[in-house]
């Protein structure tokens, strides 16, 4: 079950994959995660998908690790009475809390936290950005406007207030509910949805309690402006390109996801691009050239994992969808361009014992004849730092933890790996060796670079590392400390 690529592939599952044939398929085509979305399916479906992942990964004695996508608050105008209408540029009109049905003047708003938060000169978008208005006027209960991009507005659409931090809380009390669920199935990262400052962090991982780890979507300028906060709080990030394209001009997210990845990259936190990546392939069967691009820039950018949404949750290519981003993947990372930008992205300060013993694994594996880095590791710090430096060789994880390994399956070229508890770095070692060998990343004949902690069980202790031979009979237990 080797990967012959070290981006992970992030596949949502929905209508049509939600067998279990379909999701084994998934991750044969190269699915490293699957992403629950909590927006759509009741939760004994949710629950359903869950189980049916579990039991594929049993089967296939693989971690495979399983996001839970919250909602958020959404911001949605009230309905009309005859209908859609149409505003015209340069017209007038009004949010606000009247709970009468709306007109071609006048809508309700059902937001008060919005109108507290506004002033004169905001804008405020609606259906995905198609309509643009601009505040003249407001106080705590409505907004006078002008239309400065008309269109078709009806019931129920979209709002978003780009430039305005809202005093919303990310979670709601859907969220809150979704999230204790998704925590007592077992999934592995939550992703919190209209992430706007560290403090929405603060909050979810509190409620987590360290029962898994937390993606902050990007999604608002907002957070673009707090990302390095919310980096420091957060266990990873998702670059939303969707949300993040309506409210800034779409000129500008090319340049925040490189960005973005940057400021991840450099934290040794997990990224992950999303949103339209494989748009096309939700009903064709071959993506277009542009999206293999956008696909491919992600890649050449350092991200972690790259996310395919309605392609394999809704579309008729679930499988083909996947296959076409592993497909990808492979060819960029082929590409010696790819390895000269891995090697430009790297840090240059290190300033931990850490930081400084996997610096070091990458350059011995790059130096002498080395097969792969094989790294112990109980609370995923070690693997992380290992990832971080895109080393040349392929780097294998091995934890006694089941929930680390899959925790871990979303971070860039990490094979991860279940095994034993280990007291002394010897048998480390020796369980090192035998994984390299069983994997087929190794020969009897070839090295391997080993890092660990010591003393084991101490997170962050990453301090010892060994070039050891992989044939068994060099490595044995009665060999000296």
């Amino acid at each position: 079950m080797r990967r012959r690529r070290n981006v992970k592939i992030v596949a949502t599952l929905g209508p049509a994959s939600s067998d279990r044939e379909t999701i084994r398929e998934l991750f044969l085509a190269g699915a490293d995660v699957f992403r629950l979305n909590m927006s759509h399916g009741a939760h004994e479906e949710i629950a359903q998908r869950h189980r049916l992942i579990r039991e594929i990964e049993h089967e296939l004695d693989r971690p495979i690790a399983i996001l839970a996508d919250l909602q958020g608050p959404k911001l949605r105008c009230g309905t009309f009475a005859d209908g859609p209408v149409t505003l015209e540029d340069g017209a007038h009109f009004r949010f606000d809390l009247d709970d009468r049905p709306g007109d071609a003047a006048r809508v309700r708003l059902p937001h008060p936290e919005i109108f507290a938060a506004l002033k004169p000169g905001a804008t405020l978008l609606v259906n995905d950005g198609a309509i643009r208005l601009r505040v003249e006027r407001c106080d705590e209960s409505s907004a006078d406007m002008i239309v400065e991009q008309g269109g078709v507005i009806s019931d129920r659409k979209g709002v978003n207030v780009p430039d305005v931090v809202l005093p919303l809380a990310a979670l709601t009390d859907k969220d809150r509910k979704d999230l204790e669920f998704a925590c007592r199935l077992g999934v592995d990262w939550v992703a919190m949805s209209f992430v706007q400052r560290p403090e929405d962090i603060v909050e979810g991982k509190a409620l987590l309690g360290g029962r898994a780890g937390i993606i902050a979507k990007i999604e608002k300028p907002a957070a673009v402006e707090a990302i390095d906060g919310i980096i420091a709080e957060a266990d990873g990030i998702m670059v939303a390109r969707g949300d993040l394209g309506v409210e800034l001009p779409l000129t500008k997210v090319p340049g925040i996801q490189k960005r973005l990845i940057e400021t991840a990259r450099l934290a040794g936190k997990p990224v992950i691009v999303a949103t339209q990546m494989l748009e096309s392939m939700i009903h064709s069967p071959v993506p277009t050239r542009a999206e293999v691009t956008d696909v491919s820039n992600a890649i050449y950018e350092g991200a972690d994992a790259v996310m395919l949404s309605a392609e394999s949750a809704a579309g008729e290519f679930p499988v083909e969808a996947v296959a076409t981003m592993n497909a990808i993947a492979e060819e960029v990372e082929r590409d010696p361009y790819h390895r000269k930008a891995m090697e430009a992205g790297r840090p240059k300060a290190r300033t931990r014992v850490a930081d400084a013993i996997t610096a070091a694994a990458r350059e011995v594996a790059e130096t002498v004849s080395v097969k792969a880095i094989c790294c112990f590791t109980h609370s995923g710090t070690t693997a992380l730092l290992a990832a971080r430096e895109r080393p040349r060789v392929p780097i294998i994880v091995l934890t006694p933890f089941f929930a680390t390994a899959r925790r871990l399956s979303l971070v860039w070229g990490l094979h991860c790996v279940h095994t034993h508890e280990v007291e002394r770095f010897k048998l480390a070692v020796v369980s090192a060796a035998r994984a390299a060998r069983a994997g087929g990343f190794a020969s009897d004949d070839d090295r391997i670079v080993v890092i660990a902690g010591i003393p084991f069980n101490t997170p962050g202790s990453t301090n010892i590392l060994r070039v050891a031979p992989v044939r068994e009979k060099l490595i044995y237990e009665g060999e000296p400390e």
